[in-house]
């Protein structure tokens, strides 16, 4: 039985979610799709919520008929006593036969949800409950692969470093940040050694997690404070992979002060106007065209679970229209890094390069791929430690 202070409690966190549940449009009863949207952080944070948020904006303009209602900042520390399936009930009442829930914190209760609501379809960002034989069989899992971004970022960092000191903002530890971090590693260590030419000796990559996706205070590190010591022991460009740009807007002050340093932030295609003097670029994530894809099959009911790491598009990386993982050049990107860029982008795409081919050890020293091995996709993703040459922590 409920204490009726807890009922109370989430009555209350009820009637407050059915206040935050906000239409992106204003729509009629003739709404051929209503899709819901759960979001981690702020629905404009310039980063990961912001682009999800985009991606459902992407479906109403292409898809007549459809509105999006969200709710963001779904998180413990932003909405207290609220949980997810009380905010897809709601989102359900609304009328959502679509619902998405953007954080991989909200495993748990999607599946949870999905099982309450058997008639509605359920995709879970960056998941792997389909993969795993978990899932309900109303929930499916999207990602996109991120690690062709980072490996861009890292490419990116390592052209420019005049240091050899590349640094990495984690978020929280898990298997999808450590495999982020490593693609950025393997892309700037290769942009240092093989493209550069200089010793693998002299490069250094360090990151450091603040143990979350951004900034609560009192709870996690604070990402500034991270950034500002990055800088001041000679690190002098920073790869964010968190959801907000405390290491842009860091890397901007710091070279108003004479620094010559630089960020990368993550996520959202338009981070670099923040501090574009600052911005060697960003790997962003493009939802629209998977959004519309799972949307349509919803619609015409040819919905089918599936788990889906969608590739960036070869032929245009950055077309909104095709391409689930960008990379915008930033304004303090050379011309010459620029093109060297878009010759790394070429060879990844072709497959005529792939850094995640062996030998690369982990961390501890122990094989993760043997000489001449290719990692497959079950490798990449379940990635177990951080590697050899990465200075921070695994677990």
């Amino acid at each position: 039985m409920r204490s009726p202070a807890r009922a109370l409690i989430q009555s209350a966190a009820l009637a407050f979610i059915c206040l935050l549940a906000v239409p992106a449009a204003f729509g009629s009863d003739r709404d051929a799709l209503i899709f819901g949207m759960l979001l981690v952080g702020p629905h404009n944070d310039h980063g990961w919520s912001q682009a999800h948020y985009e991606g459902g904006r992407y479906v109403e303009e292409k898809l007549p008929g459809s509105r999006m209602i969200y709710i963001d900042k779904v998180n413990p520390a932003d909405r207290p006593g609220l949980t997810i399936p009380m905010v897809v009930d709601d989102l359900v009442d609304k009328g959502a036969q679509l619902i998405i829930g953007n954080s991989d914190d909200m495993k748990d209760g999607i599946r949870e949800a999905a099982t309450q609501h058997p008639e509605v379809k359920f995709i879970h960002i960056s998941g792997d409950d389909v993969l795993t034989g978990s899932a309900p069989e109303n929930l499916s899992n999207l990602m996109g692969r991120m690690e062709y971004g980072k490996m861009m970022a890292g490419f990116t960092a390592g052209l420019t470093s005049s240091s050899g000191r590349v640094a990495y903002l984690g978020p929280l530890i898990n298997e999808e940040t450590r495999r982020l971090a490593v693609a950025s590693y393997l892309g700037a260590r290769h942009a240092w050694t093989a493209v550069r030419g200089k010793p693998a000796e002299e490069f250094k990559f360090k990151v450091s997690w603040i143990g979350f996706w951004f900034n609560i205070p009192g709870v996690t590190a604070d990402p500034t404070q991270v950034v500002r010591n990055f800088f001041d022991t000679g690190y002098d460009v920073v790869l964010s992979g968190i959801d907000t740009n405390e290491a842009l807007i860091l890397a901007n002050q710091k070279r108003a002060e004479g620094s010559a340093v630089y960020a990368l932030p993550y996520d959202y295609i338009g981070s670099c106007t923040s501090a574009p003097d600052a911005c060697l670029g960003v790997p962003y994530y493009n939802w629209g065209p998977d959004y519309v894809r799972i949307a349509k099959s919803v619609m015409n009911g040819s919905w089918k679970q599936a788990w889906t790491w969608s590739n960036p598009d070869w032929k245009d990386i950055n077309s909104a229209d095709s391409s689930a993982i960008g990379f915008a050049a930033g304004p303090a990107l050379s011309a010459e890094n620029r093109s060297r860029l878009d010759s790394f982008i070429a060879d990844l795409g072709s497959g005529r390069l792939n850094l995640f081919t062996g030998p690369l050890n982990y961390q501890d020293g122990s094989v993760y791929l043997k000489t001449g091995e290719i990692a497959t996709d079950k490798q990449i993703w379940y990635l177990q430690q951080l590697l050899q040459g990465m200075e921070g922590a695994s677990k």
